[in-house]
């Protein structure tokens, strides 16, 4: 660098400079400006120019590229450079600076990609991130919650209506704001409000994950989003009261004991005495059925499993169905192949018998309710039904055997079939053997 040649840069002396026979590379310096270089490379004869800062800092070079002439003007070159040296006289390496503006940036930018992100955006993730912890319920749950409207229903004519999240699906979670939620939650309210109360709860918890990831950190605050006048908004549960009463066992199991499709009868009269989740007894498996010991083993979504007491009826039902797959209560029209919306021909069930309207969870809840007709501790009932203990003693010291469900479970359904003038086959008796379907 020491025969660098000095000269007052202007354009027209500047795109006179070219290398020696020698050389493929060469520098000349400012003489107004005395850091600033230039440099040309000619190489396969192709002519490269860059504008250069040129110093020494504490003994050592500092050689920065400011950039292209045909980008840079020369005034523009000599005040970068001019700016450059300013920071080297503060004891500033302008190396260092030049790394930090461009780390300062890349923040800027992955900030403002940051604040582009849409619920739909980070929904999709959230819901892929957590499918594996959740029961086929609970993620059909979020499906129906940011359904989109117009797609071609199964077993109906009428085209899907928008989930209750659908609204919010390309809003900005950088635009979100209180006054927005509580206008959407009165919006939908109006029209539904228990769906809209399912789906603020699954909404909050997807902004409370999206909290917690490190690439989202600081871009929403879930408790300043969800404050007490959202709150205020989200519509109160209605405790459902549906149920079959005593006098109604009668005309429900004769209509649905001659309901033409025999695994949806055993499905509607398993769910009504056992007690189980609807997604329980429609997942239950033939390896889950011990027909030997009595006893079918549930996925609980409480306690991760459960075993409760096969009752005779029931387990002649069971047995008396063919076994076309690996679930019990097969569906060729499903794509899990087990049944999982019983509640259209439910209620086809349930009119046809003079009844009113009756959910499958309002069959497990008359489990609970017919239960107290042979006074059976609600612990028993608790049990087999899959509740979360409720007391101390519960949690802690009551491990009830499966005999003794079996006592009481047995007692139940007796009652329970003896109100719909059915016999209940003796308690040692053989269930059917199943039978194989080619």
């Amino acid at each position: 660098m020491s025969s660098v040649q000095r000269f007052r840069f202007t354009p027209s002396r500047l795109r006179s400079v070219s290398c020696p026979d020698d050389r493929d590379e060469v520098f000349v310096r400012d003489t107004d400006t005395s850091d600033l270089c230039f440099r040309v490379r000619e190489r396969n004869g192709a002519r490269v120019e860059r504008f250069m800062f040129l110093c020494r800092m504490k003994g050592k070079l500092v050689r920065i590229t400011i950039g292209d002439p045909e980008r840079w003007l020369l005034s523009e070159a000599r005040a970068e450079a001019r700016r450059l040296r300013a920071l080297v006289d503060r004891g500033i390496d302008p190396r260092l600076d030049k790394q930090e503006q461009q780390e300062a940036n890349e923040r800027k930018w992955a900030q403002m990609e940051r604040e582009r992100v849409t619920l739909a955006d980070v929904w999709s993730e959230y819901v892929d991130a957590r499918r594996g912890d959740w029961s086929d319920h609970h993620l059909e749950a979020h499906e129906k919650a940011m359904r989109e409207p117009g797609l071609k229903r199964q077993r109906s004519r009428k085209r899907t209506v928008a989930g209750p999240l659908w609204p919010l699906r390309d809003d900005r979670l950088a635009d979100l704001t209180p006054q927005r939620i509580a206008k959407w939650l009165g919006k939908e309210t109006k029209k539904r409000p228990t769906s809209t109360a399912q789906a603020y709860r699954l909404f909050r918890a997807c902004l409370v994950w999206v909290s917690e990831q490190p690439k989202y950190a600081g871009l929403i605050e879930p408790h300043a989003l969800f404050n007490k006048t959202v709150r205020r908004a989200v519509p109160s549960p209605r405790a459902k009261t549906d149920s079959l009463q005593r006098e109604q066992l009668r005309p429900w199991f004769e209509a649905v004991r001659s309901w033409s499709n025999p695994s949806l009868s055993a499905y509607l009269q398993a769910a009504l005495l056992t007690g189980a989740r609807r997604g329980e007894i429609a997942g239950l498996r033939w390896s889950d059925v011990d027909f030997k010991w009595r006893a079918l083993h549930l996925r609980d979504k409480v306690e991760g499993d459960r075993t409760i007491p096969l009752p005779p009826y029931l387990a002649h039902v069971l047995a008396s169905l063919p076994r076309k797959g690996p679930f019990v209560f097969h569906s060729a029209r499903s794509a899990s192949g087990h049944i999982t919306d019983p509640n259209h021909d439910h209620n086809k069930i349930t009119e046809a018998a003079g009844l009113p309207r009756i959910t499958i969870h309002g069959l497990r809840r008359s489990f609970g309710t017919l239960s107290e007709w042979v006074e059976c501790p609600v612990g028993v009932v608790a049990q087999i039904q899959g509740h979360k203990p409720s007391a101390l003693a519960e949690k802690h010291y009551r491990q009830r055997p499966l005999d003794l469900l079996r006592k009481w479970h047995v007692r139940i359904e007796g009652w329970i079939l003896e109100q719909a003038g059915i016999e209940q086959p003796p308690a040692d008796a053989e269930p059917g053997k199943l039978r194989l379907v080619e």
